[in-house]
């Protein structure tokens, strides 16, 4: 971020017979100069002025100086960037290079019209609140909040990014399920205390497809962990079989989603589904002899050892139906560890140790997916007091993780970061000291020579420049 000119003087360690002497004078700098990247991806796809499509501006246009893009673009960048509070932008407010960012054509800020706000081109935290707790109810009757956002429009606007971010249409896509806990640490709309997580907190339910993010969903915790799944489920397939009525669509969760009626949706709705199972006796008493197989074959080579069993299984009130089960019996140091997987998949088309090994078992990634969210984009920055302010914090932090995850996709392709998480390419690609200086003619930003991964800067550049030329 740019900084203001101070007169304090800081005296460090000399060096050899050089005195070491730094102010706060070095001009207009910025430290997160690498962001241009992200303003060249946003220029190609549109992805953020698509977002703020889903929100209405009842402010009066001719005396404001913040559009509702300006405000959507400055709060997501912020929060890509690692500023999860609105005080910061107190102080961003003035980095000419975030203005640049947002589209602003005076970003030296010398143009506004109170004086007080002159030298920052951007809004202040009052602002950016507003637009954050503005009811639902609001109108251009209303005093101060006046934009507001449309849930179901957001909600489209991830599954249509999703869709449109594909070059061809696959053959099949898997959405993976998962609810995780979101504490709160206030008095927050909802609140409520979760025996299994020990805290005070939402819910919140994530779909993805691989990296991609279709849904973000911020529930109580005062229900079960499926709960408005087959509701965003049907929601998100209706969608997508809209624009690819042929693909085949597999769910997969973990034992908190094999409930009887997303299952029954799933075999009605021609979707398949793998879901884990949890474990009880009658399950264990199935795979009796393969867990006695799997312990003598661990004795023997002191190694852990799997046996799988494929049968079909039926609860005794709560499934309409029998079900294909795969049963796991391990055997390891600690001891026995069986576990079971639910399917619509057919023996035919996948055996019982690839089915829980490659299929189910690549379900993980997805966890990592949210922690990339929840420590890294702040996704569990919900202390807002309303739910509806919280979800909107919830979408701002998923709109920056599909932003920082086409970065990723597209311009990180073939690097060293094409793996990376968010906060490695935060760290590493937007976190590049630059100095602005600003002409009637140009804008010249001169990165630090000491930059040391200048080709891989240059190589997202040119995967952008090839995937959305000008």
């Amino acid at each position: 971020m740019s900084t203001e000119c101070i007169q304090k003087t800081f005296e460090f360690k000399e060096l050899g017979k050089r005195k070491v002497v730094s102010q706060f004078n070095g001009g207009t700098i910025s430290t997160d100069a690498g962001t241009l990247l992200l303003r060249e991806l946003e220029n190609g796809r549109g992805i953020l002025k698509q977002f703020s499509k889903c929100f209405t501006d009842h402010r009066n246009r001719d005396t404001i100086e913040h559009s509702l893009e300006e405000l959507i673009l400055q709060r997501v960048y912020g929060i890509a960037l690692g500023y999860e509070n609105l005080n910061d932008h107190d102080s961003l407010r003035a980095d000419p290079l975030l203005a640049i960012l947002c589209g602003k054509e005076d970003p030296s800020g010398q143009n506004r019209r109170c004086q007080n706000d002159k030298g920052k081109a951007l809004a202040g935290k009052s602002t950016l609140n507003r637009l954050e707790l503005t009811p639902s109810n609001a109108t251009e009757k209303s005093r101060y909040k006046k934009i507001v956002y449309d849930g179901e429009k957001i909600e489209k606007f991830f599954v249509d990014n999703f869709l449109s971010s594909q070059d061809e249409i696959p053959e099949q896509i898997i959405l993976d399920l998962d609810a995780t806990d979101d504490p709160l640490h206030g008095n927050q709309e909802g609140r409520f205390f979760h025996g299994y997580y020990k805290c005070y907190c939402y819910l919140p339910l994530y779909i993805f497809c691989g990296k991609q993010l279709l849904s973000a969903r911020l529930r109580l915790s005062d229900i079960d962990g499926s709960a408005g799944s087959k509701e965003e489920v049907e929601r998100i397939v209706k969608h997508v079989r809209q624009e690819w009525p042929e693909v085949r669509i597999v769910l997969r969760g973990d034992s908190g989603f094999a409930r009887e009626e997303l299952m029954s949706w799933c075999e009605t709705n021609s979707v398949d589904y793998i879901f884990g199972l949890s474990k009880n006796a009658r399950l264990i008493s199935m795979i009796k002899s393969q867990q006695e197989e799997a312990r003598v074959e661990y004795e023997q080579t002191k190694q852990s050892s799997r046996v799988f069993k494929d049968f079909t299984y039926r609860t005794l009130k709560s499934w309409s139906r029998e079900r294909r089960v795969i049963g796991k019996a391990e055997y390891l140091a600690k001891g026995s560890n069986p576990r079971f997987v639910v399917t619509s998949l057919n023996q035919e088309e996948v055996d019982a140790k690839s089915l829980y090994e490659k299929e189910y078992c690549a379900r993980g990634e997805m966890e990592n997916r949210i922690k990339e969210q929840q420590l890294y984009l702040f996704a569990d920055r919900t202390s807002t007091e309303t739910m509806r302010g919280n979800q909107l914090r919830l979408w701002f932090s998923s709109v920056a993780y599909v932003l920082l995850n086409e970065l990723r996709r597209v311009g990180l392709r073939s690097t060293e970061f094409a793996r990376a998480q968010c906060h490695t390419i935060r760290n590493k690609l937007l976190k590049i000291g630059a100095q602005i200086r600003i002409s009637t003619r140009r804008i010249f930003i001169s990165f630090a020579n000491g930059y040391p991964y200048q080709n891989i800067f240059s190589h997202v550049y040119d995967n952008f420049r090839k995937a959305y030329p000008l």
